[in-house]
């Protein structure tokens, strides 16, 4: 049916109402809108405000620290080092010069002490070199060389030579001649007598006639000696005996004669009272055999004939000494 015309102008009249409301709606969320921007823009003012505050408060604590080490290292209102006045600290460096004095001079008076009991000339206490041990020359635990090419045993007889040197007949006929069989005993004496040990006695090992100490043969000659301690005296006649680990003996010559440490070197008095004093020696000429070429020998020396220990496990050098040799041609 067609309206009629009281609809039309009601219908006329609700179209501009809805019109004011949609326009209202839109002006309210434009506002609301801006409410929120506002309160954003108000939040990002009052987060910039507080990060400044904090830096500020970053600042402060930092020049509050400076001015703190400051004061701590020297206060000028109070005139304080290190937060000590000048009379703390004079109280202070007094006390630990007098503690620091008395601890040294309590170490001073207790070394002097102690330095009262010692003797320079003889060690108190040597219960652990009570028997000492034997030393080879040339020094070395393996000798091997070619007897045909003299530069492979040039070290070894060089060692021997350099050894030798103190006992050469010229310088030893300045030493005494003493009681042999007996000990130089000299206690009461303050300069010590040096007894002649001479080059000659150890006749071909002696290098003397032989220059190459055998060497150059094939039949070496070793020296053995024993260490020094102060004051030993050997009983009974000690001598030194090597022997060669291998099913059949091995020959040997001694030089001195049956390898004897005569007594008359004993007792040694020490490198201060006994500067010059040479201790006996003891050379060993191997007797090889062309059969015993190019097979290392293992040949072991002991003291034998004393009450020096040479049987100690703990020790393979106490009163003995092992070494092995090889020779090629």
């Amino acid at each position: 049916m067609p309206s009629s015309p009281q609809d039309q102008s009601q219908q006329q009249n609700q179209e501009p109402k809805q019109e004011l409301e949609n326009q209202e709606q839109r002006d309210g969320g434009k506002e609301e809108t801006k409410e929120e921007v506002k309160a954003e823009e108000n939040e990002n003012k009052n987060e910039e405000m507080k990060q400044k505050k904090k830096k500020e408060g970053k600042k402060e604590e930092m020049e509050q620290r400076k001015e703190t080490w400051k004061d701590f290292i020297y206060n000028p209102a109070t005139g304080e080092f290190l937060g000590r006045s000048a009379s703390s600290w004079g109280l202070i460096l007094l006390f630990y010069l007098v503690f620091y004095g008395f601890l040294a001079g309590m170490f001073s008076l207790t070394m002097w002490v102690m330095l009262q009991t010692l003797d320079e000339n003889v060690p108190q206490h040597q219960d652990r070199v009570a028997n000492p041990g034997l030393v080879i020359r040339p020094r070395a635990a393996e000798i091997s060389f070619n007897r045909s090419d003299a530069t492979k045993y040039n070290l070894y007889i060089q060692q021997l030579h350099e050894l030798l040197q103190q006992y050469n007949d010229s310088i030893q006929e300045h030493n005494e001649l003493c009681m042999v069989g007996e000990y130089t005993e000299q206690d009461n004496e303050m300069v010590k007598k040096v007894c002649q040990f001479k080059r000659s006695t150890l006749h071909q090992c002696s290098g003397l006639p032989d220059s190459s100490f055998g060497f150059a043969e094939g039949k070496p000659c070793i020296i053995v000696k024993m260490n020094r301690v102060i004051g030993l005296k050997p009983r009974g006649d000690p001598y030194i005996n090597c022997t060669a680990k291998r099913d059949s003996p091995l020959q040997m010559q001694y030089f001195p004669s049956e390898g004897r440490l005569d007594k008359m070197f004993f007792p040694y008095y020490g490198k201060n009272l006994h500067p010059d004093y040479v201790q006996p020696l003891v050379a060993v000429k191997l007797l090889l055999t062309k059969d015993d070429f190019n097979i290392e020998q293992v040949v072991e020396c002991k003291l034998e004939g004393s009450n020096l220990r040479n049987d100690d496990e703990r020790d393979k050098f106490q009163g003995r000494v092992t070494f092995r040799i090889k020779i090629s041609e």
